[in-house]
């Protein structure tokens, strides 16, 4: 029975990758020097293991990668992409200005790269749309001063492995936010409306850039679509409409009020697997005027559970106590919410070394 390890990493010259671990020749001492295969892919195998083996690359044999140790299964194989340096991923503005053809309006587009697509250009990520650009990443540009700290959240998490590291494309929101934002029109909020053309200009027009010009993982396994408010309504509805495209989704206090509550209905016509989003998380908070939207988001729920969805499984709803319609809250949900869109860093073991 062979147990194989792959560590793909490209490594300088002079340089070199080991391993450490509890089992199969391994020690926590000292490494085990590996041989660097074409595609810089580093591979150990052994046929001594009977249960599970944790273990660790290093770089030189003298510094750990980063996060908790790996876990590979006697028989089984692991493939990682570690990084051992990088420990901050880093935002720009990637596409100021951007031009719809679609919407014509103009917005900037912002970017996170996680900590190890900085370091391991062998690696790839799955990619979060993110609704509302403005407020993820930069208190100064934020609505009300509050930022959803995604970089933050998702910087603990590469080094927890709570989840998988992740691309994020912040899409800036308009003037026309409402429009952009609702799938059907409302005569007391005009316009209103746009959003399956709003969901055109990622599908068709933001989509192909990024996965053209950044190092992703396509499917919709890997590629999430996530707003709160109107941005959570038009992330729910996307996910019925383009299941093909996002199979992860993650409502945040969505606005289930809009158009006398017809993502209810939508939401009554999502088909049985596997045409449909792969995994949804939502939430609300339970206070301010609005208890924001806890009535309407508890029938949203149980929406989901009518049409097949098990919570847990691929389906979670959570209530905060004391939290209201804000950024301040939703930064503090987004952890558990990218937690189980993206699920555990693979190969992740009981404990860091």
């Amino acid at each position: 029975m062979v147990t194989t390890i792959r560590v793909h990493y490209p490594v300088k010259p002079g340089k070199k990758i080991t391993l450490r671990g509890d089992a199969g020749g391994l020690s926590w001492q000292q490494g085990v020097p590996l041989e660097a295969g074409p595609g810089d892919v580093w591979t150990f195998s052994t046929t001594t293991v009977t249960d599970d083996v944790e273990w660790k690359p290093m770089l030189d044999d003298a510094v750990w990668s980063r996060g908790p140790n790996y876990l590979v299964k006697a028989g089984g194989e692991a493939d990682v992409y570690p990084h051992f340096e990088v420990t901050s991923g880093v935002v720009s503005l990637w596409k100021p200005g951007f031009s719809s053809v679609h919407l014509g309006a103009k917005r900037d587009i912002w970017v996170y790269l996680p900590p190890t697509y900085l370091e391991n250009e062998r690696a790839r990520f799955p990619v979060l749309y993110m609704h509302d650009g403005q407020n993820l990443f930069d208190g100064a540009l934020a609505f009300g001063g509050n930022e959803w700290r995604v970089d933050e959240a998702l910087d603990a998490a590469a080094e927890s492995g709570a989840s998988r590291e992740a691309i994020v494309i912040g899409v800036g929101n308009t003037a026309e936010r409402i429009y952009e934002y609702t799938p059907s029109a409302d005569p007391a909020y005009q316009p209103s409306g746009g959003g399956d053309g709003y969901l055109s200009l990622l599908i068709t027009e933001l989509k192909p850039l990024v996965e053209g010009e950044l190092r992703v993982l396509p499917g919709p396994e890997h590629t999430a679509l996530i707003g709160s408010s109107l941005g959570g309504l038009i992330s729910a509805y996307g996910g019925v409409r383009y299941p093909d495209t996002f199979g992860l989704i993650g409502a945040l206090s969505p606005s289930t009020w809009w158009g006398d509550r017809m993502l209810l209905d939508v939401v009554a016509s999502v088909p049985g697997q596997p045409a449909r989003a792969l995994r949804v998380y939502l939430d609300s908070g339970d206070s301010g005027p609005s208890k924001d939207g806890l009535e309407d988001t508890a029938l949203l729920a149980e929406q989901y559970r009518s049409v097949g969805y098990k919570d847990s499984v691929d389906f979670l709803y959570k209530v905060q106590p004391g939290a209201t319609h804000s950024e301040f809250y939703w930064a503090q949900r987004l952890p558990a919410a990218l937690s189980f869109l993206l699920g555990p860093r693979p190969h992740s073991g009981s404990k860091p070394f």
